[in-house]
């Protein structure tokens, strides 16, 4: 593979290129804002269309399964038909989509404009990864990350704020559809914004033809289809047989690498260039962070069960709860991004120590009081430990994002932050399977809350499958924090032995 410094000393660097990152950000943001803004408006939309439980899960699974299958594609699309281009498109079509979602009439057509609303916000955020690697030198690269990590940080801390502050507005008939409507005018002006401020990387010159791998993708799509379904609708089916279609996955998955290495081994411009993995640090990387997703979703998910189910918050309530934990994040995402380029992946190493702390902290502070209802009392004993666990987030995914892909060749960064996209999509959609039923297996059989401001009649009960899940939560972390040491180590071994003489 090409080196990634290749043609960095060419050019100078693009003097808007921070200008453009913050428009781009913008459209990520609205991408973002909507994962976390939907579920506070699924009981709205439940009361308003008369959705069946079933129809509310596929709001938000369609969602889901869309956005995890789209980043490797549209990082591919990317390199070859240009970040912006691809951008603006997927940002209208995500907008056009938006629209749709908010004048649904009934909730088959929001599943479907859910679902075409996932498939363009998939095609973001490869795209402002890929014009990182483009537009920035290699030592801005962690500042860039840092934003990428600020704006996922407040999109994730003001999600459930803004949908209950619209829903209250609007009222229980239009509330739910300002929360799809509100994308329109931040999309719209990172649009414009996109057009008129952000360049495109020049290509390098070349006598191949770029094109889409179609038949890859397909493979790839299907192969992902069948990872992710069983484990998204777990819950739902509650049936251990769904899981048999992760072998149609595998062999689905199987034959794309095999396309691939093909396709690579002749530089036929494949889906998915398996060369991207010949570099430790992005190979690393990608395994690091699909574990570390595992456990970092899957706590907040069964925090917010044990609120709402077990103690009776609101989903506003609950929202304000966890919002220490986004201000972590938000605080530490952006100085981690300039630390990283003198510190490297001892940081990643940190931060995933201080989210294992947080989250033992949180555990022996629900178990040593596992009666107690008081919401304030509950948020403030939770404040600080979440703060540190966001800390940690902060310090862990920009870090990462940066190491990963600091020797992937710059030409097909955006396949690469697809690559990375998709490992935590992944990750994610584990984790809330697997801690999310470590939850209820505990909890099963005892009565959750039946109304707002109303305790479980035994509240003990969550805060025991709280706890449970939570130590799920901290197995992902133990494994990915494993995996960055050992990482440390081999790196100084091979430092040690570069530097020895009459070695390497």
């Amino acid at each position: 593979m090409t080196d990634a410094r290749v043609g960095e000393s060419e050019t100078s660097p693009d003097p808007r290129r921070w200008r453009g990152l913050w428009v781009l950000l913008l459209g990520q943001f609205a991408a973002l804002l909507d994962v976390s803004v939907t579920n506070v408006a699924l009981p709205s939309i439940g009361r308003s269309t008369g959705s069946t439980p079933s129809e509310l899960q596929w709001i938000v699974t369609g969602y889901v399964l869309a956005f995890g299958l789209m980043p490797i594609i549209g990082g591919r699309l990317g390199d070859i038909g240009g970040r912006r281009r691809i951008f603006i498109v997927g940002l209208v079509g995500f907008v056009v989509s938006s629209a749709a979602v908010g004048l649904s009439p009934d909730p088959v057509f929001i599943i479907v404009a859910r679902v075409i609303q996932g498939l363009f916000g998939g095609v973001l955020g490869p795209q402002v990864s890929g014009y990182i690697q483009n537009a920035f030198p290699r030592a801005e690269r962690g500042r860039a990350f840092g934003r990428l990590g600020l704006a996922l940080a407040v999109a994730t801390a003001l999600g459930p704020v803004v949908g209950g502050l619209l829903i209250a507005l609007g009222g229980p008939e239009f509330g739910w559809r300002l929360v799809f409507f509100i994308n329109l005018p931040i999309g719209i002006t990172a649009i414009v914004l996109a057009l008129a401020w952000v360049t495109e990387a020049r290509k390098p010159s070349s006598t191949r033809r770029q094109s889409l791998d179609v038949p890859g993708a397909i493979l790839l799509g299907i192969a992902i289809l069948c990872v992710l379904f069983p484990i998204v609708e777990f819950s739902t089916f509650r049936s251990g047989w769904i899981f048999l279609l992760l072998l149609p996955g595998a062999a689905f998955a199987a034959l794309f690498l095999r396309r691939e290495a093909r396709l690579t081994s002749a530089e036929a411009s494949p889906l998915l260039d398996l060369r991207l993995f010949r570099q430790p640090s992005f190979t690393i990387g990608v395994t690091f962070i699909l574990l570390y997703f595992c456990g970092s979703t899957g706590l907040p998910l069964v925090l917010t069960l044990y609120l709402q189910q077990g103690i009776g918050f609101e989903p506003l309530q609950a929202a304000l709860a966890v919002t220490s934990l986004a201000v972590g994040s938000a605080v530490s995402a952006p100085i981690a991004g300039r630390l990283v380029p003198r510190i490297g992946r001892p940081l990643v190493v940190l931060g995933v120590t201080l989210f294992i702390i947080g989250a033992v902290w949180i555990a022996i502070v629900v178990a040593a009081a596992p009666a107690l209802t008081d919401p304030g009392a509950i948020i403030l004993r939770l404040a600080f430990p979440l703060f540190l666990i966001g800390v940690g987030g902060g310090a862990v995914i920009t870090p990462n994002q940066t190491l990963s892909l600091a020797d992937v060749d710059r030409r097909i960064g955006g396949s690469a932050g697809g690559v990375l996209q998709t490992s935590q999509r992944v990750g994610a959609a584990i984790g809330q399977a697997a801690i999310g039923a470590v939850f209820f297996a505990v909890v099963a059989g005892s009565a959750a809350s039946t109304a707002t401001g109303t305790p479980a009649a035994h509240p003990q009960d969550f805060s025991t499958a709280f706890v449970a899940g939570v130590m799920a939560a901290i197995v992902f972390s133990l494994a990915a924090l494993a995996l960055g040491l050992l990482d440390l180590r081999a790196t100084r071994r091979r430092r040690i032995a570069a530097d020895t003489p009459g070695q390497g």
